[in-house]
């Protein structure tokens, strides 16, 4: 991946993730993001979804971002990313929903081998300084949901309560917590070898 400039300025960036929910780490990389660049175009990835994975609605996923950006930053904006089930076809959407952009930004390899011919591509990591990284993922807060473990100190404080108060914690443990804790419990069973 190339590495971008040291420097304040990344002009216009994009990326897409499914933002579900929020969390920490997604809440330092927004706003570094929204710090170093012109405009951040924001994708709300698999909003044609709902399963255990994808348990929240683009605009419950769109409430939350704004709630972390919204108090200290305008420019950026939220787009609708469908999956498609082509990554090919994705990648040539993405571009068209994106537009002109400095910067791609993500963690995932197929993504990043998509979007190199029209991008040039980064890593998350390394646009968030070192001080600001948690090892959080959308994953990891699901099952603390699904338990009824500490999912809160996980998230932004105002997502946490957004996420409460409107009562989408409960939704998604009666709607998917099973679900989550089944897969996580998949992953940790071993593996035959027939």
């Amino acid at each position: 991946m190339n590495r971008p400039d040291p420097g304040p300025h990344l002009g216009r960036v994009g990326l897409v993730c499914r933002w579900k929910p929020v969390h920490k780490g997604h809440a330092a990389l927004l706003e570094s993001l929204c710090e170093r660049a012109e405009h951040v175009v924001i994708g709300l990835g698999s909003p044609n979804a709902r399963d255990e994975r994808n348990p929240f609605t683009a605009e419950e996923s769109a409430r939350m971002i704004e709630l972390v950006l919204r108090p200290r930053f305008e420019n950026f904006e939220l787009v609708l990313v469908p999956d498609l089930g082509d990554g090919p076809r994705w990648a040539r959407m993405v571009q068209g929903l994106l537009g002109e952009l400095d910067l791609f930004v993500t963690e995932n390899a197929y993504v990043e081998e998509l979007m190199t011919s029209f991008y040039a591509v980064a890593h998350p990591a390394s646009l968030v300084p070192e001080e600001k990284h948690v090892a959080i993922d959308g994953t990891m807060v699901r099952r603390a949901m699904a338990r009824g473990g500490d999912w809160g100190a996980l998230v932004p404080p105002p997502v946490a309560h957004y996420l409460v108060a409107e009562g989408l914690v409960a939704r998604f443990r009666r709607e998917f917590g099973l679900a989550c804790l089944a897969s996580a419990l998949r992953e940790r069973a071993p593996r035959s070898i027939a």
